[in-house]
This record gives C-alpha cells, structure tokens and sequence, in this order.
C-alpha cells in the first residue's frame, strides 16, 4: 500500500510540527467533514496495518492519525503544566539558598536597619557598632540637651540632670537576628530607631525634672482689661500648659543623647473667659468709664473723680466665663476724700488728764463721717453711663468708743498701784520719755488687757526713740529703743501693787541690781514693729483703770488709778542654787573688764489682802532663775 507523502515519516518528526494558533476563529474544511463522516459511518474498522515503503521490515509502523486529530492531540507527550513547576521550584531553592546564607553572614551582627540615636548600626558587629556610637554619641553626652515643651523652649544640662549612657543595655535592645524572611527581606527598605537606655541619677534627675515643670507649667492667663492712664487696653487670654511629666520623663531618657530637639508634651490648661467676653467688657464698662469724671455731692461741698483716679480704682475679675467690673474702695475714697475732708468731723474719746494729782475726765465728741459703702455703691452703674455722672455722699454719726459718761462711771477715782525706779543713762532716759508720754493717760476698761507692744506701736527712729543699752542673748548690747525695758518693770510693779492679773511677761536673763529680785520685766520688737518680747496685764475689776506717768531725768514713776481692791504684800525668798560666772576674754578693740556675777534662782510670793476686811485672799508664787554674768577678761598688749 502507497504511503501518504503528507503524514510524517516518523514521530520525532511529528513532535516537532505544532498546530498553528491562529486568532481567528477555525473554519471549516470540507473535506475533513466528509472523512469524518465516513470514518463515523464504518464502525469498529479494523487498524490498517501499513508496511513501510521499499519493502519488508522488523519493525511495526504505527498507523497514521485520523483526520481531526492532529490539532487536539499535544505535540509531545509530556503535560504542559511541568515546565512552570520546574522554574518556580528552582527559584524557590534559590531564595532558601539565599536565606541561608543571608541568615549564616549576618549570625551574631545587630539587626539590619537598626538606627540608634539616629546613628546607622545595622549589620554592624556589637564591638564595631559600640565603637562607632562612642565615636558618634559621645560629643553629644556633655553638651545641652535643646527641648521645646508647648510654647516654652530651653535647655538641659545632662550632667547636672545625671544622665548617663548604659552602653551594652543600648545595643542589647537591638535583639537578635530575625528569623521571619519578610522581616529580613524588610528589614532591606526600612529603619528602626531604638533611643539610647539611660541610668539616671535618682536625686539629681528628681531635680532636673522639677526645675523643668517650673520652667514649663504656666497657669493661664485671662482676659483683662488694663488702664494705661485713663486709656483702657484689652489684654488677650492665653492658655496655659502643663507638662506631661511621665512621658516627658520617658522621651528624655530614651531620647536625650540624640542631637536633636526633643519635644516634650504638655497638656493645655484653657482660660474661662473666652476674647468676646473681653471685648464687650472693654465696650460696656472700661470705656464708658473713661468717658469722664464722676460728681461726689458733699455736704456743702463737691469732690470730683477724674478718669485717671477711676482708672486706680477699677478692675476686672475673670468669673463664670465672664470678666466681671470689681471697685477697689480704698482706692476710689483716696481720689475724692480730701475734696471732701472739711464736711466730715473727726471724733474724740473720752480721756483721763491729771490735773492737781488728780485724774479729771475729758469729755468725748462724736463724730460725722462719710458712709463710703452706701456712698459708692451706684458707682459701677453711674460709669456705665457717659452722662448724668454724680454720686450723694452718704453721712453717719460716729459715737466715740468712750464717751464722757462712761468714763465717769469707770470708777477712776484712786491711786492703786505705783512704783518708781531709776539710775537710767541719759540715753536710756530719752526713751523712757518718749514711751511715758506715749501711754500717758491710757485707760483699760474692765475685762481688757492691756499689752505695752500693741500700744506703743513700732519703736523706732521715726517716733523719736534713740540707740541705748539693752541686753541681747544675755550679753550687753545697743539697738534704737534701749531702755524701754526699764519703763516696762517699772509699769509690771505698778499693776503688781495694784493687784491686777499679769497677762504676761518675761525677765531679764541675769540680774540687774537697780531692779527688785524676782520682780522686773524686759520687752523686745523686731525692726518692723512685730512683738517678741511683750508686757500685758489684765483689768480684772469692775472699775476702770487708767495710766499715770511722771518721767524726770532721773526716775520714772508709773502710778495707776481706779478703785482700790487689796493691800498688797512682797515676799522675796532667800537666793538659792548660785552658779559662779564663767570667765571670757573682751574684744580686742574697746575691751571693758568686768567682775561678773553669779547666777541665782529666787522665789517672789504676792499676798494679796482684801482692802476692807484685811483678810488675806490669796498668794502667788514666782521662781526666776538668773544666769550667771560672765567675767570680762581684757588681754594686755
């Protein structure tokens, strides 16, 4: 049988012939229809075995494709889906290959990406990336430390803060090396910043931390309205803030060694008085106000407030969202009082003068005066106004705190108590006076206490006191005021005799010979007038008691009047338990020597015994110690 010179001569051939792909959709070829009819006509048609050409052979031929079947039949006998697999297989060898070896390079080395304090050390050994961040952080760890915490900027000095750089436990946070692919296949693209680990020095960091909230807190600061002159001026409200201490804390610790700025957070503290309020104060009250002076009608005559002396007395208060007007009294009175002084009357107390060695009572005067509460309350509405601008003083009677009838029947009828000593120097004396005629004619009413300090007020150059003695932590001293406290134990032995309770006193800390063992009182001010050291006693009859003093260059006398209650007795005991004074070397320049003298303790006992019947009432007892006076040694050239 004839071969077909179409088919091919062999299957290594045929391999090689594809069918063509082609775009377009098949067409038709009738002829192939009209085999394949006929093929599907003859059923189950015996294979045709074809011998090859130009004879016998050994070997089989395959019988030749049915028409139609060479384009639906692969070309090769192997499935198409084996060429994809064998490339991704390689190329998924190939990636572990990498891995492996990308993980076997880097064993041991910091993460790759990793970024401390912004100095690259990724891929780094531990020992070189230690040295390259010694290299790069150290210049840094000595220099000021930049930050910005809201609106506030400064510096901090790491030394003073007690910041340090732990080294080892900075790079140990790096970690080991990842062994997730995608992390280290990331790692290649991205940077990690790890901040430095710090030991902090407790007490010094503590401080530094503290010194910062001072720097950074600010309150906020409200609307106001201010008066430069009389020109009112808004002032704009500015929140305040806050630090976040902890994470402040945190961020400098981790963050300080940077080189950078640091921002530290802070919470906003917001102001309650929003600019709208400020502005509609400043245009309902502040300028008005301004407009013009305010009409204060007196009793016969005007005073007059000026803008400017408006200005002095007014002010704003941030509340309940609102800047609220606010008077200052004191201020407003000031600016108008003096118009207005001669329609007032200032009134008098009653008091006692001696005349002939007798008390006689002064009659009191009571007094008119301006009632400023009532006077100024229309005042914030009157400035509201720009005219019609006028206030009406208001007057009150002002009784005197001691009228004429009850000084009368305070019962000052009689001397009581009196005492005198002396032996002052002259400028000790100076003060005496000036104290003397200062409580000259002082009353204390029953049940009063009467404290020399509060009455006498400062004692100072000002009210004509001088430098004299006094005797200060035991030793011999000078101060403006010295010798006040020989008026002081003069005045104590008066009411001692008078029988009145003593409120209060302190003695000398050694003795003093001029004065009675036991029974003498010394006094102390600071410069301001403030009390220390005080003398008080208290009235504790039902009859006035008031105050005589008689000075003369060489004694005081404080002589007490009243009603007579008790005879009064003095006991002074025997001194016991005597220290012997220690011995001293005296100043170089102006020594004085001196003997010195023993420290004693004794006991004073008051009996008091009642004036009509002479029955005793009763005994006070009063122990004092006195210290030693030390003996003053001079050195000899």
């Amino acid at each position: 049988m004839q071969q077909n010179s179409q088919w091919p001569e062999s299957h290594s051939e045929e391999t090689d012939i594809l069918p063509r792909i082609d775009a377009r959709p098949p067409q038709p070829d009738q002829n192939a229809t009209e085999r394949t009819q006929h093929i599907a006509a003859v059923p189950d048609a015996p294979t045709q075995q074809i011998p090859p050409a130009g004879g016998s052979g050994g070997g089989e031929t395959p019988p030749p494709s049915r028409p139609g079947e060479e384009a639906s039949k692969p070309a090769s006998g192997r499935p198409r889906w084996r060429k994809p697999g064998i490339i991704a297989a390689a190329v998924f060898g190939f990636l572990v290959l990498v891995y492996g070896l990308d993980l076997l390079i880097t064993s041991g080395d910091i993460p790759r990406g990793v970024s401390v304090a912004g100095v690259d050390v990724g891929g780094m050994s531990p020992s070189k990336a230690e040295a390259l961040l010694r290299e790069e952080l150290e210049p840094r760890l000595t220099q000021p430390v930049a930050y910005r915490a809201g609106e506030v900027t400064g510096e901090l000095n790491p030394k003073e803060s007690g910041l340090t750089l732990d080294w080892d436990a900075t790079l140990e946070q790096a970690g080991d090396q990842p062994l997730n692919p995608f992390t280290r296949i990331a790692s290649f693209f991205t940077t990690t910043e790890l901040g430095v680990v710090t030991q902090a020095e407790p007490n010094q960091f503590a401080n530094a931390m503290k010194a910062l909230r001072k720097e950074v807190d600010r309150e906020p600061v409200e609307g106001d309205i201010v008066f430069e002159g009389a020109q009112p001026k808004a002032v704009e409200p500015q929140q305040g803030q806050k630090l976040q201490e902890e994470q402040a804390r945190e961020t400098i610790l981790a963050h300080w060694a940077s080189g950078e700025q640091l921002d530290l957070p802070v919470d906003a503290t917001p102001v309650t008085v929003p600019m709208e309020e400020v502005q509609k104060a400043l245009r309902e009250v502040a300028q008005p106000a301004m407009s013009g002076p305010v009409v204060v009608r007196g009793d016969g005559t005007d005073g007059v407030l000026e803008p400017e002396e408006i200005a002095e007395g007014l002010s704003f208060e941030a509340k309940n969202g609102s800047l609220v007007p606010k008077i200052d009294q004191k201020k407003i009175v000031a600016g108008v009082e003096p118009e207005l002084a001669s329609t007032e009357k200032e009134g008098k107390d009653a008091t006692i003068v001696f005349e002939g060695g007798k008390p006689k009572v002064e009659p009191s005067e009571d007094g008119i005066q301006i009632q400023w509460d009532e006077t100024l309350k229309p005042l914030l509405d009157v400035l509201k106004k720009t005219d019609g601008r006028e206030l009406t003083a208001v007057y009150e009677k002002q009784p005197a705190e001691l009228t004429t009838e009850e000084a009368e029947g305070l019962g000052i009828k009689e001397v009581i108590g009196e005492f005198t000593t002396g032996g002052f120097a002259p400028d000790s004396g100076v003060n005496i006076k000036v104290v003397a005629e200062k409580v000259n004619g002082a009353i204390v009413k029953p049940g009063e206490t009467f404290s020399l300090n509060e009455y006498t007020g400062p004692r100072t150059a000002a009210q004509g006191y001088v430098e004299a003695g006094i005797i200060q932590n035991g030793a011999p001293g000078k101060a403006v005021g010295g010798g006040i406290s020989q008026f002081a134990t003069t005045l104590y032995n008066a009411y001692y005799f008078a029988g009145l309770k003593d409120a209060g006193h302190q003695e000398h800390s050694y003795y003093i010979s001029r004065y009675p063992k036991g029974r003498e009182a010394t006094v102390f001010q600071n410069p301001d007038g403030s009390s220390v050291i005080d003398l008080k006693f208290t009235n504790d009859s039902e009859h006035g008691v008031a105050i005589q003093t008689i000075w003369t260059p060489s004694d005081i006398t404080v002589r007490l009047w009243g009603t007579k209650r008790y005879d009064v007795q003095s006991v002074t005991g025997e001194e016991t338990n005597h220290v012997p004074p220690p011995t001293q070397d005296g100043p170089e320049e102006n020594c004085q020597p001196s003997p010195g003298a023993p420290g004693f303790t004794v006991t004073d006992t008051r009996i008091l015994r009642d004036i009509n019947t002479g029955q005793e009432v009763r005994r006070e007892e009063r122990t004092v110690k006195y210290n030693p006076q030390p003996k003053i040694v001079c050195k000899k050239d």
